[in-house]
């Protein structure tokens, strides 16, 4: 049989018997070349085929573009997420391409080797394209474990490939239908659980058409097998791969633009998040943050039916929730985007409810919940500035609660709380008809401030209500009271919170001071303050600049008049004028300059320790012994040697007072100093705390001296001096200003005198009587001497500058 010849058809050749099929002949059959029944190798005869050749550019064709869809789904791939199904579908694409290219190569090659190796390639192709199947079909639309399905479709698979070049016909009868049983059924295993998968899944419009596209090429597939002698057989193998391979590159397309709308989405929801947590540090308030999350929730995810919810839990934290009202199922990427959104929104309302408190704690009394230092700071100069302009008047009343450490030691500390809750409560509704403003400023210190304060009179008033409106007896029988002090700041003067506050205080202070229970800062008071201002600054440029200065008083023997020791007394030269320490001794130890004061007189009574040759006696405050370096300054200042020629007085209160002066004092002793009570007899020590304390003598108070014309000034004298004489102390008596006084102390045991009739203080003394060496000799001790009758100047009439006469002295 001959056929005419065309450009698409090729001639075939028929032999007048039917021989054995060629070993390949599937491959040729699916491949689309049709192969002449002939001998094995001689007597078959194999022409181009029957395929068209549109068929084979059509085959090229469909191999280039899903070639070129692999490169998209290859770049989808090498994204980010990566997912399974992304590379089993790649996989899958790269192999039915390499089909659909053997394929056509086939139609264009001759027969031969190469041909033999195209067929026997493309077989393995067409077997690994069925094999990637299953776990693609796993990937893409789920299904069951592949293990035993993949190794059944295998191992039928690599049977095939080792028949592939047997001889079948010289050992089985109809090798054919062998042949085809190695085709179809691992084709059918890759069906039957393509099928099992799918009854799984729910499917799309997508995976029904790629189910359908599939079913066509499995028809066309069994179809290129089955049917062997006619060119709808030889077709249908060549294209059967066509309709798999759009429904296959149509899902991958669809995948890659979901993947690419996920992406962009996925960026809209970082910007998103990025945007609302700018907004967190400049809303400051939850509610309308939430509403911006919401917001864009609804624009990310295109759903208007999101709504948001935020509610307080303990411990100042916060939840939010983002959920649809519709009840709409969005996927895990916008769940994800929906919590963090919630979790900005319940952070933000955290920090802002914690700023709050901070707030609060800056300027808020957690006590009282009443406005602190700070804030009523910032209020007094507010109101201030508004008055400035208004030309006002404002007032500062400043309250101290008298008792309150009573009632803290008393009664604990939860009561004292107690009191000063009642204290604020008391004080906000006391000028509610006022413009007041109500703070607390210290431990047991409140203010009020009164903008557009009334006159002086209405002040006055006013501060008396407070005073007598609050009376707390919950803590005994001694009422807790409040000590009102008034200041006011009137149009032209300087705008100076600071100043108004001290003088409410001084206010306050001078209430107390007097225990008027209320003051008000008037001219009087304002002057007095301005005179302890500036004596306060003279007072410390004088220390500054070396002003003070030590005079010495000589301390006699009360039988010879010899001067045995000097006093050095501190005297402030002012201009080259001398004041006292009564003018300034209070203001000096109020404000810690007696420190210094006190360090410059015993560096210059060392100095007159070897100027005199004669034992000096210091006084000391307690201020200095409070210093937490009181022992190493008193040291620098009197230097390492001769302390048993330093005696050291220390006023009564102050030695039972201030606990760490015994410590100190105890040290100095040890060295050699000698510690003398100053002002005995004025304080509150006892005679039991006397023998327990650091004390080498006791110093008469000159107001006992002064009172011994009289019986009871006398009786105090012989007590002091039998108490003296009982615990083995010695004895001075300081103020002695006359004869009789002189004498009277002689015969009463006093062993020394001091005061103006003996001598005053100067700078310089004309020392009489033995005079101690200061090299490496110690003093010389005082020597018992006989008395011996002397004249004693006595006054005739007054005291300065009065005539004296001469009266005998008992020997």
């Amino acid at each position: 049989m001959s056929l005419r010849r065309s450009p698409y058809l090729a001639r075939v050749v028929l032999p007048t018997r039917r021989p054995s099929r060629p070993r390949c002949a599937y491959a040729a059959s699916s491949l689309g070349c049709h192969v002449i029944p002939g001998q094995l190798c001689d007597d078959a005869l194999i022409v181009l085929g029957t395929v068209p050749t549109w068929v084979t550019v059509l085959q090229l064709l469909a191999a280039g573009l899903v070639g070129g869809f692999c490169v998209l789904q290859w770049l989808w791939w090498r994204g980010e997420v990566r997912p399974a199904s992304a590379a089993w579908s790649l996989a899958w694409s790269i192999h039915m391409a390499l089909v659909l290219l053997a394929g056509g190569l086939c139609a264009l090659t001759t027969p031969g080797t190469a041909r033999d190796v195209i067929d026997f390639v493309h077989a393995q192709l067409v077997a690994s394209f069925l094999v990637i199947a299953i776990p693609a079909t796993r990937a893409i639309a789920g299904g069951p474990k592949v293990r035993y399905w993949l190794w059944a479709t295998i191992a039928l698979f690599v049977a095939r490939a080792g028949l592939w070049w047997v001889p079948l016909d010289d050992y089985v009868a109809d090798a054919d239908v062998l042949s085809d049983i190695l085709v179809l059924t691992p084709t059918a295993v890759v069906v039957s659980y393509v099928v099992v998968a799918l009854g799984r899944t729910k499917l799309t419009a997508l995976s029904s058409l790629l189910v359908i596209a599939g079913g066509e090429s499995l028809a066309l597939f069994t179809v290129g097998v089955l049917v062997r002698d006619n060119s709808i057989g030889a077709m249908s193998a060549a294209l059967w791969a066509i309709p798999l391979a759009v429904g296959l590159e149509v899902l991958a397309l669809n995948r890659l633009r979901d993947a690419q709308v996920a992406a962009v989405r996925q960026n809209n929801m970082r910007d998103a998040l990025a945007r609302l947590a700018n907004s967190a540090w400049f809303v400051k308030d939850a509610d309308g943050l939430l509403l911006t999350a919401r917001d864009e929730a609804r624009t990310i995810l295109r759903d208007p039916s999101i709504e948001g919810s935020l509610r307080p839990i303990a411990r100042d934290r916060f939840v939010t929730e983002l959920f649809s009202s519709a009840k709409v199922e969005h996927p895990p990427a916008a769940r994800t985007f929906l919590i963090d959104l919630a979790q900005i929104v319940s952070a933000a309302a955290e920090r802002y409810q914690l700023s709050d408190r901070l707030l609060t704690t800056a300027f808020a009394d957690p006590l009282t919940r009443l406005p602190n230092r700070r804030a009523v700071e910032e209020h007094l100069l507010a109101m201030l500035e508004r008055a400035n302009v208004e030309r006002t008047r404002v007032s500062l009343i400043y309250c101290d609660l008298d008792g309150f450490k009573r009632v803290n030691d008393s009664y604990g500390h939860a009561h004292g709380d107690a009191l000063l809750v009642r204290v604020a409560d008391y004080l906000r509704n006391t000028l509610s008809d006022h413009e007041s403003y109500v703070g607390r400023v210290g431990g047991d210190e409140f203010v009020i401030v009164l903008a557009r304060a009334p006159q002086d009179v209405d002040l006055v008033a006013i501060a008396r209500a407070i005073r007598e409106g609050f009376i707390d007896r919950a803590g005994g029988s001694r009422p807790a009271r409040l000590t009102v002090g008034v200041a006011t700041w009137l149009p032209g003067d300087v705008v100076d919170a600071d100043a108004l506050v001290r003088h409410a205080d001084t206010a306050m202070l001078e209430a107390k001071r007097s225990r008027s229970g209320f003051r008000v800062f008037d001219r009087a008071l304002r002057r007095r303050v301005e005179a302890e201002r500036h004596q306060r600054a003279a007072l410390e440029a004088a220390v500054a600049e070396g002003h003070f200065t030590a005079y010495f008083q000589p301390i006699v023997d009360a039988q010879s008049l010899e001067i045995v020791q000097v006093e050095a007394l501190a005297r402030w030269d002012h201009h080259g004028h001398l004041i006292l320490p009564a003018d300034w001794l209070e203001l000096a130890e109020e404000s810690g300059l007696i420190v210094p004061i006190g360090l410059e007189v015993m560096r210059q009574a060392r100095r007159a320790l070897e100027r005199f040759q004669m034992p000096v006696s210091v006084n000391i405050a307690a201020r200095q012994l409070a210093e937490p370096d009181a022992l190493e300054q008193i040291e620098t200042a009197w230097g390492d040697a001769f302390w048993e020629h330093l005696t050291l007085e220390i006023t009564e209160s102050a030695l039972v007072r201030t606990s760490s002066a015994v410590p100190v004092l105890s040290e100095l002793r040890a060295r050699g100093a000698r510690i003398a009570v100053d002002d005995f007899g004025t304080g509150y020590s006892s005679l039991a705390r006397i023998a327990r304390l650091p004390v080498d003598e006791l110093k008469i108070d000159r107001s006992f001296v002064r009172d011994m014309g009289s019986e009871r000034g006398r009786g105090v004298v012989r007590a002091i001096v039998a108490l003296a004489e009982t615990h083995g102390l010695g004895i001075v008596a300081e103020g002695v200003e006359t004869p009789l006084q002189l004498t009277a102390l002689a015969d009463m045991g006093v062993t020394r005198v001091q005061g103006n009739f003996l001598g005053r203080a100067a700078p310089h003394l004309p020392v009489r009587g033995p005079r101690p060496t200061t090299g490496a000799m110690a003093l010389v001790p005082e020597r018992a001497r006989p008395l011996r009758s002397i004249g004693v100047p006595t006054p005739i009439s007054g005291h300065d500058g009065a005539r004296v006469a001469a009266l005998p002295r008992r020997g």
